[in-house]
């Protein structure tokens, strides 16, 4: 098959504008996340505000770091050197802002930290950790 100029450029414009393709960001479902934490294989640690923890609880064994507090990024860095070669299991409410702190930090080099699907109250498209009824501790 004998490719004509125009088409060839094309193709080759296409090639060289297609961005290469990239993997998801990493993830887990609420279970795996408990599952993990509960095995000592990561570190579960609940990014939402003092009100959410006190309204819900906090996910059993998970580290509470409230994001929106200053030096955020600094204690969060703290908490891998403090457990070097675990992934960092992030959960929020609904796994929204998990995803975004995931995507942040990513783009700054850190290359260990897992979004947990689900967050604590669920989405449409995954349940959470109250609504597969995983152990909580008291969020005061």
């Amino acid at each position: 098959m004998r490719m004509n100029r125009r088409t060839l450029t094309i193709v080759l414009i296409l090639m060289a504008t297609s961005a290469p393709a990239q993997s998801a960001p990493p993830s887990v479902s609420v279970r795996q996340a408990h599952a993990r934490a509960k095995a000592g294989q990561s570190v579960l640690v609940d990014i939402r505000t003092p009100e959410e923890w006190a309204d819900t609880g906090v996910a059993e064994g998970a580290i509470r770091l409230d994001m929106t507090t200053p030096g955020f990024e600094i204690r969060l860095a703290a908490i891998r050197a403090e457990n070097p070669g675990k992934p960092i299991d992030l959960i929020c409410r609904t796994a929204n802002r998990t995803r975004q702190v995931q995507d942040a930090l990513t783009r700054r080099g850190w290359r260990d930290l897992v979004n947990v699907r689900g967050g604590m109250l669920g989405n449409p498209t995954d349940r959470g950790w109250l609504d597969e009824t995983l152990p909580v501790v008291p969020g005061k």
